[in-house]
């Protein structure tokens, strides 16, 4: 039987897990804000190492830690109940924990930590999992540790340090700790990495504005370039908030890069998350791994106008149904595969460049146009600039869908939602700015109350924010999908003091400020008679 976490049928939900007690753990329990203290300490270690380098040594020593974790957790559990089963593979495949070997435990490691072959023992403790758990993880971890450019002493005080990482009361809180950590990381990596790190990660305040707003209940899950896997993290804690259980979702997905493909694999693995992702380093459009699955829910951030997608295989392609996508940009072939892969009820968030919303360039506005004519533009968000690591082109995101008339909401059809949120997000550094937990509700309770959701309040247009179009706005629009056209001016506020007083405020300030500039006009010609006068001495 393969050991490990895979699931038969992956539409249906794993075996409940049982919930263990243990003790407290010697680590302080975590708090708000340690993530970054963890990152910090851990990138000082680094030094000389590129982080495109270093992300995976810290990465995949979180992965061992969080599998050790499960397993140590069940295995001491075992070994109170009977002992010999303690040692039985398939008593940890049924709980969907990974098997691993003796030597390949945390424990081990940390015992040795401070031994100049613990590069050496890292490595041998990812083949062994790997070999104990091929299905899942063969090809998937990283196990260059023992290379003459990674210091000992460092690799030893990287494991001190994440050995440290407060654990909580019980094996879960252990597990939704390190996942935490492993998601902080990823990010702080991708902003360390800069344009290159952003190609595997998508900020989270994007992720979270896509999912409460397509709020994948059950069901498909698919993104075609799923990057490290934010997308299906965030679906699934969606999931559990909500009341559901993880496995209520089937999630799927494809990516061309293989280091990123890896990451993907163990960011899921990390938060307990079983998934059908592929790899091939042809990508979606030329190898279409699920061309014959429809989902009921897609998130996807490809990559901005890319240029180099195209291949004269794909001349005659049955995705292009709206028209054959520009070979100089792939914006329009990802919408019209994402909208192939639809399922008859299914709902789409993809990120594009703003340039998607308004290009005429080659066929780009006729195929706009055949989309929007065929009512499958449900809802178009104008994001706030400075969000992702690797770009500073603006950015937007398309919801699309195969009818607006679903069951249970109102029938929509001729009509597309525009939200304007170009002035929402805060700064969190001088370059990079995020939506905050308001801003994703403001976003998404505008979506769900224009659809009709029950309990989402009744829908009203928002000067500035939010309007809904008829399909003949749009056409009078010439088809372009920009907000900003739509939404019209932000509603001044009501201002309650008479005219008269006003106007004696404002001639007021004006009389002080042409007296502050005649004083300055004074002191510059004083000035520069003085100069004057020294030049001619």
């Amino acid at each position: 039987m393969p050991r490990g976490r895979p699931r038969k049928n992956p539409d249906a939900a794993p075996a409940p897990k049982k919930t263990t007690k243990t003790g407290k753990s010697k680590a302080a329990t975590a708090t708000l804000g340690f993530e970054q203290q963890m990152f910090l300490a851990a990138d000082k270690l680094r030094k000389n190492l590129e982080p495109s380098d270093y992300k995976h040594v810290a990465l995949g020593l979180i992965f061992l830690r969080y599998i050790s974790t499960a397993f140590e957790a069940r295995h001491a559990e075992l070994m109170l109940d009977d002992p010999a089963a303690a040692e039985d593979p398939d008593e940890y495949l049924a709980e969907n924990i990974f098997w691993v070997p003796e030597t390949a435990r945390w424990s081990h490691l940390r015992d040795n930590a401070r031994s100049s072959s613990i590069g050496k023992l890292i490595d041998e403790a990812m083949l062994a999992i790997e070999k104990a758990n091929p299905e899942q993880l063969k090809g998937v971890l990283p196990n260059n540790y023992g290379r003459p450019a990674l210091d000992s002493v460092m690799l030893g005080e990287l494991i001190d340090l994440i050995s440290d990482i407060g654990m909580g009361d019980t094996d879960d809180k252990a597990r939704d700790v390190l996942g935490r950590v492993y998601e902080y990381f990823l990010g702080g990596f991708a902003g360390a990495e800069g344009k290159r790190g952003g190609e595997f990660y998508t900020p989270s305040s994007v992720v979270r504005t896509l999912v409460s707003m397509l709020e994948p209940y059950k069901g498909r899950v698919y993104d075609p370039c799923c990057g490290s896997g934010g997308m299906f993290v965030q679906s699934e804690r969606f999931v559990e908030t909500r009341g559901g259980k993880l496995g209520d979702i089937a999630i799927y997905g494809q990516e061309s890069n293989h280091t990123t493909w890896r990451l993907a694999r163990m960011n899921l693995a990390v938060r307990g998350i079983g998934a059908d992702i592929r790899w091939n380093n042809e990508g979606s459009f030329l190898r279409d791994e699920l061309k014959d699955l429809r989902f009921d829910y897609i998130l996807a951030n490809p990559p901005f106008n890319i240029s180099d997608w195209w291949n004269a295989s794909l001349e005659e392609d049955p995705r292009w149904q709206y028209g054959k996508p520009p070979a100089g940009n792939a914006n329009y072939a990802w919408l019209q595969h994402i909208l192939w892969h639809l399922a008859p009820d299914g709902t789409a968030g993809v990120v594009l460049a703003n340039g998607s919303m308004s290009s005429n360039q080659n066929s780009e506005g006729e195929i706009r146009r055949r989309m929007v004519e065929a009512d499958v533009v449900d809802c178009m968000v104008a994001l706030p600039g400075q969000l992702f690591y690797s770009t500073q082109i603006p950015a937007c995101l398309w919801f699309l869908t195969r009818t607006k008339a679903q069951k249970g909401w109102r029938d929509r059809r001729g009509e597309i939602l525009f939200i304007d949120a170009r002035k929402l997000g805060k700064l969190v550094d001088r370059t990079r700015r995020e939506l905050t937990d308001e801003d994703v509700a403001r976003i998404a309770d505008t979506y769900h109350a224009w659809r009709g959701e029950k309990g989402a309040g009744t829908y009203e247009d928002s000067p500035g924010f939010c309007k809904s179009a008829t399909l003949d706005e749009v056409e009078q629009h010439s088809f372009v999908l920009t907000p900003g056209r739509y939404v019209g001016a932000e509603e001044a506020e009501e201002d309650n003091v008479p005219f008269t007083e006003r106007f004696a405020a404002l001639e007021k300030t004006l009389k002080e400020q042409f007296a502050q500039g005649e004083e300055l006009n004074a002191k510059i010609t004083t000035s520069l008679k003085l100069i004057v006068q020294k030049e001619s001495a």
